[in-house]
């Protein structure tokens, strides 16, 4: 995702991903069940959707994706500092729960405040809050655009690592390592 935070147009986020995602799938090994533009059976319900998953319309995920993932997470805030963050944050967070993918930025700008010299560690606790926006327009300040590159290399190593993990500890997630990396890193050049 490129541009500034003022052209950020996070619907073309929500459409990017749902063409990556896919249409109806239901594969055998995959623990989340049947999805439709990724969104799981799950969630869909738990959004009043109670049709056929293979029948989920766009739109409804597409607000889905823009109250879940974007929203309530305050991905929206994030876009305001450092767009290209955000937009990271919003594909890890539709992928991984968009606590894991704040708690990676917690992390990340922690490991990145030199012993906080720079700005106070943060709390991993997976929600965007004062704190954490503080810590970020700090570090932005400090490392200017090339901080958001370093910045998206080290959410991306995070992503990664965790990648590895699952499929590591479940081997039927194998089925989906090459997608989750080939479509999911590397953005950030």
């Amino acid at each position: 995702m490129t541009g500034s935070a003022s052209s950020f147009d996070v619907q073309t986020l929500i459409e990017e991903l749902m063409a990556r995602e896919g249409d109806f799938v239901d594969h055998p090994a995959d623990k989340g069940g049947a999805t439709r533009f990724g969104i799981t059976e799950a969630v869909a319900r738990a959004h009043g959707y109670d049709g056929p998953m293979a029948l989920l319309p766009r739109d409804e995920a597409a607000a889905i994706y823009r109250r879940l993932y974007w929203l309530r997470p305050a991905y929206d805030q994030v876009a305001r500092r450092a767009p290209r963050v955000a937009a990271e944050l919003f594909d890890t967070g539709a992928n991984m729960g968009p606590g894991v993918a704040t708690t990676f930025l917690q992390r990340a700008l922690t490991a990145l405040n030199r012993n906080g010299k720079d700005y106070p560690d943060l709390e991993p606790d997976g929600r965007v809050g004062a704190a954490t926006l503080a810590a970020l327009d700090a570090y932005l300040a400090l490392r200017k655009e090339e901080g958001e590159t370093v910045l998206l290399r080290a959410l991306e190593a995070l992503q990664g690592e965790r990648h590895l993990r699952l499929a590591e500890k479940r081997p039927a997630n194998e089925a989906f390592l090459y997608g989750w990396l080939a479509n999911r890193s590397g953005d950030s050049d």
